[in-house]
């Protein structure tokens, strides 16, 4: 039986890069990969794209309505077999998806790697997220660091370089002049204190 993964870690922690290189690791081997991401994420439009400025093209891009089950066999049946199921902002997609991957990874044997966020710019959970934790048979944190040099946990976002703490759960960065940046949480509540 495959498994589903969890790989969550702040901003800034190398999230989407170390999907890509994953593929590329298949790829190489002569396996056949997918790559989802939800159409929530519109950064980069229908590619996956890194901080490094590394680009790499989605196979599918997932609306909050869409079957991911259905999704892959269509995908499947015109592309043939595949070997590992890529998902980079897995955060965005709903319950019900993910527990569409589970069943991907023990149903159909494919393993199924999720990449995203655990929590927002408010230390609240996604959706996504919150059922991967409860779900996911391996679940790792991917570190970087706070600008203080601490172990980074949360997400802050800024607007016109000013932090808020109030505000939609999505807003998508370097659009309409969001930008988030990588926190310890005694930053976080620094900045959050002291507005």
């Amino acid at each position: 039986m495959s498994k589903l993964y969890f790989r969550y870690g702040a901003m800034n922690s190398g999230k989407s890069t170390h999907l890509m290189q994953v593929a590329y690791n298949y790829e190489e081997r002569g396996m056949n990969v997918i790559l989802l991401k939800p159409y929530t994420d519109t950064k980069g439009g229908d590619k996956l794209v890194s901080r490094l400025g590394v680009e790499r093209k989605v196979d599918l891009v997932i609306k909050e309505n869409d079957s991911v089950l259905e999704e892959f066999n269509l995908y499947k049946s015109e592309n043939g077999h595949v070997d590992c199921i890529l998902v980079d902002e897995v955060q965005f997609l709903k319950g019900n998806q993910i527990d569409e991957l589970f069943e991907l990874a023990v149903v159909q044997n494919v393993p199924v790697i999720c990449y995203g966020l655990r929590t927002d710019f408010k230390m609240q959970g996604f959706e996504g997220s919150n059922r991967l934790l409860l779900l996911a048979h391996s679940i790792e944190e991917m570190k970087t660091i706070c600008k203080c040099g601490r172990k980074a946990i949360l997400n802050g976002r800024k607007i016109n370089n000013k932090f808020v703490f109030e505000g939609e759960q999505v807003a998508i960065d370097n659009v309409d002049d969001v930008e988030y940046e990588s926190l310890c949480g005694h930053c976080y509540f620094t900045y959050k204190n002291n507005l």
